[in-house]
């Protein structure tokens, strides 16, 4: 009789977390502009009697619709005009070298490693990157229309097409998203004391990250507005008030989880009440309807809703006593130096520069020794696979993969029943809101969405039409390959777990937490800032450990192996914050001895990391007085030592 093994249809959980959608709500006035900033360009080019042209435009605006990220108007002026600007520089560069052979190849390599190397700079300087690399490649491996200067003028135009749409409710709306991120950010902590008891941990933990986003991005967008001001906004330092004025609330929470007594649910309605008369800006008192507070954890979180309630509907706002966490701004002039300074010396842009420029090299010297049809699509799969900030090399080639073979299924049938001509202005119009609506959900659905565009634009340009798509299909995998092989296998690092040591200074500078947590002489302003700073690496890691997560054994496994230790660092944050709002409303404070033993183990459990030894657990060393503040704390960094990490 045969035996019979069972063969599993489960797919990889690896595999699983790279094909799950990410959910997002559709920026419908993105998809708008994206419609028309595609398509009038190339309307005009039919009306004037230069297709051509009017596809190179439409090209410069689909670069102009991916950097269309910012929500602030101003942020939005350097999102998109400052990449177009390298965007036009890559295009002129390319230009010039097309069909110079080896010249080409030497350009194209050297203009890799300059784009790998700024875009470790920042996020627009990461998209300014993008755009110089992927229009030199554009430019140096197809023939375009015009003198030399004009692909670079049409690219560009486009790009300010979207700029200007982008802008057009600027003088209606101006200071409206900063104020919707406050709002924002209160919405998410009134959903963050819905969920402190009485449900999952999962839940709980799920609704502090969204607290920590939202506080991040509201915090970057209204400091880095008021830098521009130098401090002279009465409505940002307003904000920034209103924003430093949620933090005790955001203390108070971690110890109404750990008391696990539900809250009335007339305290999550009276936050969201406040982040109203944040959106409305309303200065008239707010009635809050709270119940009578019975105990010292109850008592914190009424005193914390009642001074954001006087704060937010305050008329007035004094400057001198906001704590905006930022010093004089630097001029931009002083930034640009710094930051070119950090590119040229910095070890990291150095790394990503040279490998991304490996792999172009390789790829552009492939091609010109072997006869491949629009050869440029395979610089330009290596491009957007292995830009060094995007995420897994790993996953974005086969999400590329992916998304390219979807894309193709509707580009065929474009590009097979379509005519060419006024019926391609409503084949954009259709297709072109389906990048900013899709990108959210991962790169596989991006790529799905820009293929089909980029080929209806090519075949405009060089009339080959549904013979496009096998070559495509062939550069893009031979792109992905390439990218594999020279950018992710022969880079160990790309396949270790790379976050112990950041996981170790986290803990090491939670140690440093939990020992000014309880000092009388420490400012509550400077510690409400490293809590944040806590939280805010920790959600780094966070992302990293997500990435990680993506990848294939060895190294979708090792993260594994350290996501609960991230899971107990950050559980060792909030018992630190909840202890010290019990303190402050009326628990005795701990003693130094007990204090100096959390933070004596805190810092051995940082050297194991740094070791990536196995940690024995010390539990003798945490013992302490019954009923001491402290005691939920004790327990969360024995859990913390109690877990092994033999990790590499």
């Amino acid at each position: 009789m045969s035996r019979e093994f069972p063969v599993s249809l489960t797919p990889p959980d690896w595999l699983v977390r790279n094909l799950r959608a990410q959910q997002a709500p559709v920026n419908r006035p993105a998809a708008a502009r994206a419609a028309l900033a595609l398509a009038l360009p190339l309307a005009l080019g039919l009306a004037f009697g230069r297709p051509d042209y009017g596809a190179l435009a439409a090209m410069g605006a689909l670069n102009g619709v991916i950097s269309d990220t910012a929500a602030a108007y101003w942020l939005r002026v350097l999102n998109i005009a400052v990449p177009q600007l390298f965007g036009a520089v890559g295009v002129t560069l390319g230009t010039l070298v097309y069909g110079h052979g080896w010249v080409a190849v030497a350009a194209v390599t050297g203009v890799a490693l300059v784009s790998g190397m700024i875009s470790t700079i920042g996020a627009v300087a990461s998209v300014s990157g993008l755009l110089l690399l992927l229009n030199a490649v554009v430019g140096a491996g197809l023939p375009l229309p015009g003198a030399w200067w004009l692909p670079a003028l049409l690219t560009g135009g486009g790009g300010l097409l979207v700029l200007v749409l982008a802008l057009l409710a600027w003088p209606l709306r101006a200071g409206v998203p900063e104020r919707l991120a406050v709002a924002d950010t209160y919405r998410a902590v009134a959903d963050l004391l819905a969920g402190c008891a009485g449900g999952s941990e999962a839940a709980y933990d799920d609704a502090r990250h969204t607290v920590t986003g939202a506080l991040d991005n509201a915090y970057d967008l209204v400091l880095s507005h008021r830098a521009r001001h130098h401090g002279r906004s009465p409505e940002l330092t307003r904000l920034i008030a209103q924003l430093n004025a949620v933090t005790p609330i955001v203390e108070a929470a971690p110890a109404v989880h750990l008391a696990g007594r539900p809250l009335s649910d007339r305290i999550p309605a009276a936050v969201r009440a406040i982040a109203a008369a944040v959106e409305t800006g309303r200065t008239a008192p707010l009635p809050l309807r709270l119940p009578a507070p019975t105990t010292g954890t109850a008592r914190a979180v009424d005193h914390a809703l009642r001074h954001a309630a006087d704060v937010v509907t305050a008329p007035d706002v004094d400057p001198r006593g906001v704590d905006d966490r930022l010093g004089g701004p630097a001029a931009l002039r002083v930034r640009t130096a710094r930051a070119a300074r950090n590119a040229v010396l910095s070890a990291n842009s150095w790394r990503y520069g040279l490998r991304l420029a490996l792999c172009i090299g390789i790829a552009q010297a492939l091609v010109s020794l072997v006869p491949v049809p629009r050869s440029y699509w395979v610089a330009l799969t290596i491009t957007f696979v292995l830009k060094p900030d995007f995420g897994s090399v790993f996953s974005r080639a086969l999400l590329r993969a992916l998304g390219t073979v979807a894309g193709l299924v509707v580009a065929a049938g474009v590009l097979a029943e379509v005519p060419r001509g006024w019926w391609d202005v409503l084949v954009l119009l259709l297709l072109a809101p389906l990048i900013p609506a899709l990108t959210p959900r991962g790169y596989g659905y991006q790529t799905a969405a820009i293929t089909p565009v980029i080929l209806l634009l090519s075949d405009i340009l060089n009339q080959q039409g549904t013979d496009l798509l096998l070559p495509r299909l062939v550069d893009s995998l031979m792109g992905c390959a390439i990218a594999l092989t020279a950018g992710y296998l022969l880079w160990p690092e790309s396949w270790h777990t790379r976050v112990g040591a950041r996981l170790a200074d986290a803990v090491a500078d939670t140690a440093r937490y939990v020992e000014t947590a309880f000092a009388d002489t420490t400012d509550p302003a400077a510690r409400a800032r490293m809590r944040r700073r806590l939280y805010r690496d920790l959600s780094g890691i966070r992302t990293e450990f997500q990435r990680a997560l993506t990848e294939p054994p060895p190294t979708g496994r090792r993260a594994a192996a350290w996501w609960p230790l991230v899971v107990a660092v950050e559980r060792i944050v909030d018992a630190t914050t909840a202890a010290r709002v019990r303190v402050k409303h009326g628990s005795a404070p701990p003693s130094k001895a007990e204090i100096d033993q959390v933070a004596r183990q805190l810092r051995d459990l940082s050297a194991g990391l740094r070791r990536a030894v196995t940690l024995v657990p010390v539990r003798a060393d945490l013992t302490g007085p019954a009923g001491s503040v402290l005691e939920p704390l004790r327990q969360e960094v024995a859990t913390a030592r109690a877990i092994t990490s033999p990790h590499a």
